[in-house]
């Protein structure tokens, strides 16, 4: 590092340069469409970003660093969703610059929202299985196929979709990935309804749908690579320490409806001015659900509970983990090389977490983690008859905690990764590789 680097380290950090954006820029009253054109447009939406794709190179630590300074300073985040996760990191890394333009600006904007569908009723835990096809006609590709599973599909005006463009290659080839628009007759989404109560997820039925040539990220038939880009950045970013809680309230894309509403609506802390001074977190502080759950526990009475006393510290401890292995990625790359099955390692650490996150909360609440809002107009009930506002909160959580073990690739996969891509163990014997998909037996 040269001199210059460290006086830049030390004196203009990205956490002190987006601070000094913040009290410059930030308007509680703009409308959220113009604050995120100001934010995606300056590089901060999505820092970890290169240069050359509206964002500004930082390391996946700093990137953090910057979503937690907007969330305390009072700011409205970054635009959530699958876009800026998933799609925008992709795009970068494999399409052309006229493609980066043209989708990661609407993306970092917050104009477009984004869904994924890969995963399909015979090919989830197998996703190189997928069925989906996608025929050339033309400057367009006509796509036919079920996906299942895809968040926020109800919402999107986009969707990353892999298809099979080739069934005569091996299982792995022969797929192709593609920027799809959702919002045209071909494509019919089906809201899942889940144990929650919610409709997070969909089932998406594509019909004669079509895409552009123009909208294939990456080579023709190669789309394995680059939806493996996707599917890493999805664990990185839901693992433990991947900073994917730092995004805004607001929903990106028109169909939500959060795009004119005042952006200062959308912040629970109040916005800072330039004369304000600014309480900086005390180091190891609990944060997050830790947070939450040690004040429950304190309410409840029983914080001084052995037992729970211990569950707080390790659910605290899983997080600081997932920090320091976030900044061990950092060093390692400015050394010049990568941290092996990192993406997958906090992946499994993220179902952990969720599964401690479920069984301690219920050990708080005791006989009302029983009660469960299902619809939005019952948790006013279900408060009043408990006394306690964050109990739909608690059981929410404790109903989700199955979905993260299985979704973005279920532990049982990131295990089999570990194990033959960073371990070097053997894999299962077949013929995958060599066979044309068309000629191997299918799922029932």
């Amino acid at each position: 590092m040269t001199q210059s680097d460290t006086e830049r380290s030390n004196s203009d950090s990205p956490v002190e340069e987006i601070r000094s954006w913040l009290e410059e820029n930030w308007d509680p009253d703009l409308t959220v469409e113009a604050w995120w054109e100001l934010l995606g447009l300056s590089g901060w939406a999505s820092p970890g970003l290169p240069t050359n794709a509206y964002g500004k190179g930082l390391a996946r630590n700093d990137a953090v660093a910057v979503q937690g300074e907007i969330s305390s300073f009072g700011a409205l985040g970054a635009p959530g969703g699958l876009g800026l996760l998933l799609a925008a990191p992709t795009i970068a890394a494999h399409g052309s610059q006229e493609q980066i333009d043209h989708f990661i600006r609407d993306i970092v904007t917050g104009k477009k929202a984004w869904c994924q569908l890969f995963s399909e009723p015979g090919a989830g835990s197998d996703l190189a299985g997928l069925t989906c096809r996608a025929i050339e006609d033309g400057d367009e590709w006509v796509v036919n196929g079920q996906k299942v599973w895809t968040t926020f599909g109800h919402q999107a005006e986009l969707g990353m979709l892999i298809a099979r463009t080739a069934p005569e290659l091996p299982k792995h080839q022969g797929i192709s990935w593609f920027g799809i628009d959702m919002l045209q007759p071909g494509i019919d989404v089906r809201p899942l309804r889940e144990m929650t109560g919610h409709a997070l997820f969909n089932e998406v039925f594509l019909t004669d749908a079509r895409v552009a040539t123009s909208a294939l990220i990456g080579d023709r038939n190669q789309g394995w690579a680059v939806a493996n880009t996707t599917l890493m950045n999805e664990r990185a970013g839901l693992g433990t320490g991947g900073g994917s809680g730092g995004a805004g309230a607001a929903s990106p894309g028109s169909i939500a409806g959060h795009l004119p509403m005042r952006a200062g609506d959308f912040v629970r802390a109040p916005s800072k001015s330039k004369s304000s001074t600014k309480t900086r977190p005390t180091p190891g502080a609990l944060g997050g659900m830790a947070k939450l759950l040690a004040d429950l526990a304190t309410g409840a009475g029983i914080n001084g509970d052995p037992v729970i006393r211990q569950g707080l510290v390790k659910l605290y401890t899983l997080g600081e983990l997932g920090r320091f292995n976030g900044l061990r990625v950092k060093a390692a790359k400015l050394a010049g090389f990568d941290v092996p099955g990192m993406a997958n390692l906090s992946k499994l650490a993220m179902s952990d977490n969720m599964r401690l996150t479920r069984d301690l909360s219920l050990q708080i609440v005791g006989a009302q983690g029983m009660l469960h809002a299902y619809e939005d107009e019952d948790r006013q009930a279900i408060i009043d008859a408990t006394g306690n506002p964050f109990l739909s909160a608690v059981t929410g959580t404790a109903l989700w905690a199955q979905g993260p073990p299985i979704y973005g690739g279920t532990d049982q996969v990131q295990r089999n990764i570990i194990g033959e891509r960073v371990l070097g163990l053997p894999k299962e014997a077949n013929n995958d590789k060599t066979a044309a998909f068309a000629d191997l037996p299918k799922n029932a």
